[in-house]
């Protein structure tokens, strides 16, 4: 196996980063190693790896730190995080700065490495397949505007589900308020989280995992409407935005979208209690339960969490 895949593995523990150079190596990637995010910057600078692998926590510059100097020097590079059940909430947070997935230690299974990290460099081959695309035709005025509106939309994709990303859905958000101010009319939001995902990803595996996500957002799909805004929010977590929406319209639809994955049949779902892969969901509704962004989206969540709380599988509103 020639991969001949530039990693730089960035950990102030030994034994993670042989760990992780010994798995990797077997792989036929190439490792170079790094102790602080310090070190790291200066072998960055020299020479950007198309993918690093991070602690989240380090004496000195932290994971969110080397991610934000990495990405200013080359945006291209893809960050996976390496954290604890500890520090789980930060990584989630470095999800939605950009990270493109994370690793658990200590390590449970050395056999889930691979596959995280075959994911994050193929979504870096693809990306460098599109940027010599647009090189071969620039010649093409016609060509390169149909590889641009292509370009476009990977920009506002996930890249796994094919929603809209979390930098999309906070623009549409915005421009929404803006247009509902205007005109007088409410908006709904839904805060959608998959129940007991990490229990689903032990004993299925990430792939399995992610192929959960990729029905879960297909299903999430057919049960709104064209004019309404899906995207993924962070891990297992979605939102949707329902313009010129009442609190009971969306209500309906939360439930309309629960059902029917509760009713789906997920590969793996066995092992989910119940025998059911389900989600809970908030909804919020703009203006009454918050007039700015911030507001909204922290009533949504109040209401995800209560319906977390009052034993998952339904949708609660926002007080």
């Amino acid at each position: 196996m020639t991969h001949n895949d530039r990693i730089l593995i960035v950990d102030d523990e030994q034994s993670v980063r042989d760990i992780l150079q010994q798995v990797l190596e077997a792989e036929g990637y190439d490792i170079t190693l790094a102790h602080t995010g310090e070190h790291a910057m200066e072998l960055f600078t020299q020479a950007p790896f198309p993918l690093v692998i991070s602690d989240i926590r380090m004496p000195g510059m932290s994971g969110i730190e080397l991610l934000k100097q990495i990405t200013s020097v080359n945006a291209d590079t893809q960050v996976i995080i390496i954290t604890s059940h500890a520090s789980i909430e930060t990584a989630l947070e470095a999800l939605r700065l950009g990270v493109y997935d994370y690793l658990l230690k200590p390590f449970e299974d050395i056999g889930l490495i691979p596959p995280v990290v075959k994911r994050a460099l193929d979504k870096i081959h693809l990306q460098q397949e599109n940027h010599s695309l647009v090189e071969r035709l620039k010649t093409s005025n016609e060509e390169l505007h149909k590889v641009n509106l292509v370009l476009k939309d990977l920009a506002i994709r996930d890249g796994l589900t094919n929603l809209f990303n979390h930098r999309y859905f906070q623009e549409t958000l915005s421009k929404e308020i803006g247009r509902c101010e205007r005109y007088g009319t409410p908006f709904s939001l839904i805060f959608l989280d998959v129940d007991n995902f990490k229990l689903f990803n032990d004993n299925n595996g990430h792939v399995q995992g992610d192929n959960l996500l990729k029905q879960l957002a297909s299903l999430i799909m057919n049960n709104i409407r064209n004019l309404d805004c899906a995207a993924r929010y962070g891990g297992e977590e979605f939102v949707i935005i329902l313009p010129e929406t009442e609190k009971q319209h969306a209500v309906d639809t939360a439930n309309k979208i629960r059902l029917a994955i509760y009713e789906h049949h997920f590969e793996g779902q066995e092992t989910q209690p119940g025998g059911h892969v389900s989600v809970s969901m908030g909804v919020a509704v703009h203006p009454d339960d918050g007039a700015q962004t911030a507001d909204l989206l922290k009533h949504a969540d109040a209401a995800l969490y209560q319906a977390k709380k009052a034993g998952k599988n339904r949708v609660y509103t926002a007080s």
